[in-house]
């Protein structure tokens, strides 16, 4: 019988195990696609092969079925690890969309409720300098504008920090701009009063002298590590908001006399602070010395 297939030679044995071999196959293999083919193509050859003379192949046909079976289970198994291969990566690492999603997510992050107060003071500020300058700066109506903005730029100080640490906002945008904006604010206010002749040079200079001077501290010792905010800075920080925006009101009387004495104070408390932030700097930074060097011995022995 020359024409009769192996897996036909094999009887009525031979089928049922070619067609239990390919049930195994199809229920192991997810997409099925390659097992089912499996299993019609040896239950259809089998069939016909049942007879009186299929017998002297018999067992030489029942091996070949049990060893088709498994390649073809094999195969199944193998599309399916093709379908599941572009969503799932046995190595361990983050999928390359994962790794987008991530980064779009943190990028967006920067658009927070804290970092948009920022954003406000930046923007206020060439709006302070045009309302303090508008007609000549010595219009009380938009003093009082220019005021309603310094104000604005100052409350939004006080939020936007508190914001950020509370509820976990804090980027790196807002770590480099709040305290630019917080400078340029104050800084414009102090030069365009001095440029109008309502504040002495020596005052702008103190101030403005100071706080380059503690910005230039904390890169200096950056290294050792960080100088925290104390209370008398953050007391300076509101005494010279209300004597600056005293001095930005076109005030008269014994309120122009009050606001000389809140600026005094706000000046006696930028030196004060200005010097204990240098003599924390030198503490840090020799403390940094220190301990660098004991961990150099250290590694040495």
């Amino acid at each position: 019988m020359t024409g009769v297939p192996a897996s036909a030679a094999g009887g009525s044995s031979g089928a049922r195990r070619a067609a239990a071999g390919a049930a195994a196959a199809a229920s192991t293999a997810a997409p099925g696609k390659v097992a089912g083919t499996a299993a019609a193509r040896s239950a259809d050859g089998g069939a016909p092969g049942a007879g009186p003379g299929a017998s002297p192949g018999g067992r030489h046909g029942a091996t070949a079925a049990d060893e088709a079976v498994p390649g073809d289970a094999v195969a199944g198994e193998a599309v399916a690890g093709e379908v599941a291969g572009p969503d799932v990566q046995d190595d361990g690492k983050t999928p390359r969309g994962a790794k987008i999603a991530a980064a779009a997510v943190n990028q967006a992050s920067v658009w927070n409720i804290a970092n948009l107060l920022t954003m406000l003071r930046l923007v206020l500020v060439p709006a302070f300098v045009a309302l303090m300058l508008a007609d000549g700066g010595y219009d009380p109506a938009w003093r009082s504008l220019a005021w309603a903005a310094f104000a604005i730029a100052m409350i939004t100080d006080l939020f936007d920090g508190h914001l950020a640490r509370t509820y976990n906002l804090v980027t790196d945008f807002g770590k480099i701009a709040d305290p630019i904006a917080d400078k340029a604010i104050m800084g414009a206010a102090l030069v365009c009063l001095s440029a109008l002749g309502d504040l002495p040079w020596w005052v702008t200079g103190v101030i403005l002298g100071r706080e380059l001077g503690v910005t230039l501290l904390r890169f200096w010792v950056i290294r050792y590590g960080v100088i925290p905010a104390s209370r008398g800075g953050k007391l300076k920080t509101l005494t010279q908001g209300v004597a600056v925006g005293m001095y930005v009101l076109a005030l008269t009387g014994w309120l122009a006399t009050l606001r000389w004495w809140v600026m005094a104070a706000a000046v006696v408390l930028t030196v004060v602070t200005g010097l204990d932030y240098v003599k924390q700097a030198i503490v840090l930074r020799r403390q940094g010395i220190a301990e660098r060097k004991a961990a150099l011995e250290e590694k040495e022995a």
